[in-house]
This record gives structure tokens, sequence and C-alpha cells, in this order.
């Protein structure tokens, strides 16, 4: 059963292993001290650590955004995850210039003291890529709109920390804190961010080699992983670390759309004439590439990024396999790239209207964002427009 040193350390004993948590619950030295002090008396087998190798990486590599490959990024249609990523990047960082220290440096810290002491170390979290496409695959598409709100809305707050918040943030684990507020905000993300993490956790703790193990995690997860542990759940990895595919529902309703659209087309030429259908052709061209071409332009868009999702727009919105944010972002790429010292500043620059224009991979991503829900608009508008027409 389990036997606390500290509120911070936790002992269990599960079959012939000793599995000893650290809640990392301060952000400050004292949370690295802890950490330090019970890896150098225990002396463990394996030492765990919340971190992937990805989140590793990133906390290593403070210059990591130097190495930013954005042309693959939007190849891989992957500019939505990294929006959700400089949000996060963003959330810490301003934490941490107020709190005087860096979240994750007691994890790193089990890292360095763990191979000052040739103790081997084992990342025991799902990769941080799974855990955002899982979380986005989880909400339809009116929370997913509430979720970007939730993000802008955080990041061009204008209301301070007060000193109470701040010494509250010094025992919490501000990663959890963070995932468990949002999923206050919407339930459905819950299960993907804290309670399939827990579990995950607690697999991957019971699994480290040797029979002393030293795990580091956020605070926030300690009572969930204490619990799957000693319920000794059953859990399969596999359930919890795919990607799930589109639904079927989605993949219908995205190609019934363009279906209706052409078909509704093809049907006015037959009952009204091909001059009449011409005309619903060029008004769904327009009414695509119009509001598609003035978001790239809110957005400063180069001009040839202008034109490509004006003509772009009335294709891709007759297809779910790409939007015509990502043409728009990708000419924007290639003809406007971001500087190194811009895409340095972005995680600062990101929470400052203004800069969204001035830096030119927030540039990228205003196009991307803006074009896009120009073709959306116009989609749906000119969609009802042409269905009406049949009648």
């Amino acid at each position: 059963m389990i036997s606390t040193e500290s509120t911070d350390v936790h002992k269990i004993e599960y079959k012939n292993k000793t599995l000893i948590l650290i809640g990392t619950a301060h952000i400050s030295k004292q949370s690295a001290e802890l950490v330090n002090e019970v890896i150098s008396q225990e002396k463990p087998n394996t030492v765990c650590v919340e971190l992937d190798e990805k989140r590793l990486e990133s906390l290593q590599n403070q210059k990591r955004w130097e190495n930013l490959d954005l042309k693959s990024i939007i190849k891989d249609k992957q500019l939505s995850t990294l929006i959700i990523n400089l949000f996060l990047s963003s959330y810490q960082k301003r934490l941490g210039s107020k709190l005087g220290v860096n979240p994750g440096v007691e994890l790193l810290e089990a890292v360095k003291v763990a191979n000052e002491n040739n103790i081997p170390v084992e990342l025991c979290d799902r990769d941080v890529r799974i855990t955002l496409k899982r979380a986005w695959r989880s909400m339809n598409f009116w929370q997913k709109i509430k979720f970007a709100s939730i993000g802008f809305a955080s990041i061009f707050s204008n209301e301070e920390i007060t000193e109470k918040q701040l010494e509250e943030l010094k025992d919490k684990d501000v990663l959890s804190e963070l995932m468990e507020d949002l999923g206050k905000e919407m339930p459905v993300l819950k299960s993907v961010l804290i309670d399939e993490r827990d579990s995950f956790l607690s697999k991957k703790i019971k699994e480290a080699h040797g029979n002393k193990i030293v795990a580091v995690v956020g605070a926030g997860h300690i009572q969930g992983i204490i619990k799957k542990i000693n319920d000794d759940e059953n859990i399969d990895l596999e359930k919890i670390t795919f990607i799930p595919e589109t639904s079927s529902i989605t993949k219908i309703i995205g190609w019934s759309i363009p279906l209706i659209i052409v078909g509704s087309i093809f049907y006015i030429g037959l009952d009204q004439g091909f001059s009449e259908a011409g005309n619903n052709a060029l008004i769904w061209i327009l009414a695509n590439g119009i509001p598609s071409a003035i978001g790239a332009i809110l957005a400063f868009g180069h001009p040839l990024a202008v034109i490509s999702v004006f003509f772009a727009a009335p294709l891709t919105s007759l297809t779910p396999l790409i939007g015509a944010g990502y043409v728009a972002a990708f000419v924007q790429t290639y003809f406007k790239p971001p500087v190194v010292y811009e895409i340095q500043q972005v995680s600062e620059d990101i929470n400052h209207m203004k800069m969204w224009w001035k830096n030119k991979l927030l540039r990228i991503l205003l196009v991307f964002i803006l074009s896009g829900l120009g073709s959306v608009l116009g989609t749906y508008v000119r969609a009802y427009k042409i269905i009406t027409n049949l009648f």
C-alpha cells in the first residue's frame, strides 16, 4: 500500500517492485532539489519522467524553433497542431517569466541526476503529438471553434496574474493545471488530456526495468496514477495511442456537400438551361474566391497568396482533402518565409495582436486561418443559395 514520506513523495509496493512517485508540485528550485535528493538517496534502477521525446527535446533545445520546417508542416496538414503547440509554449513562457523559473526544470533535473549516476531514464508520457491529435479529433466542428476561441482569448488577454495566483501556481503542476482547466471548459477533452495520460503513465511506470523505480510526474497526475496502479488495471496502450480516423459521418458530410453542389448545378442546367447553370457556377466561384481572398488580404498576405487562394477556394471547397487555408499558407511561406529571429520570438510575439501581422510566421498562420474561414463562409452561404435555386 501507499506510505507518504512527504506531501510530494509517494511510495507504492507493486508486486515485487517499489515505485516512488514524486509529484512535482512546485514551479521553483524546491521542486528540482526534491527530485535531486530523492534520486540520489534512493538510487533506483530506473528513473521515469513525465516526458516524451519531443517535449524533452524542446526543454533541452531552447532554439528548436530555428529548425522549424514550415513547408513540411503545411504539406502534412499539421498547422492546427502547430498553433496549439504555440499556445502551450506561450502560456508556459508567460508563467515562467512571472515566476522566474522555466516550467519543466524539475524534469530536466531528473534526467541530469540520473545521467550523472548512470541510471537509465525512461520517457513515460505519451507522444504529445498523439495527445494533441486525439484531442483535436475528439471535438466536433463547433467544439473546435470554441477551443480556438478560448485559445485566442487567453493569449490576447490583458489580465495580469495577481500575487495570490502566483503563489497558488507555485503549488501546482502547470501543464496538468492547464489541461485540467481545458477539461472543465470542454468536458470532451478531459478523457484525452487527463485520464488517458494517467493510464499511459501508470502502465509505463509499472513496466519500467528494475525493482526500484523513481517516477517524476506532475502533481496533477499523482492521484490518478496511484489509483490505477493500486487497482492494477489492465491498460491497452494501443487503444490510447492510435490516431482515430475521421468518422464515417464526417466523411459522408465532407463528400456530400460537394456532390450536392455539383449535382445541383447540373440539375439546374437540365431544368432551367445551361446558361443558368453557368451563372450559378460563376457565383459559386466568386462566393468562395472573394471571401477567401479578403481573408488573405486582411492578414496582409502576399499578393500571389491572395490570387492563389481566390482560384483555389472554389475547388478546395469541393473536396475535404485539403482546405483553401493550406494553399494560401504554402504560397505565403514560399514567397515570405520567416527569418530566424522571428521564429525565435514567436512564443513571445503570439501574445500581442499586432505582432500577428508583423511576425512572418504568425502572419502565415493568420493567412491560413482567415482565408480558411472565408472559404467556409462562402461555401455554406452559396451552397444554401444554389440549393434554393432548385425550386
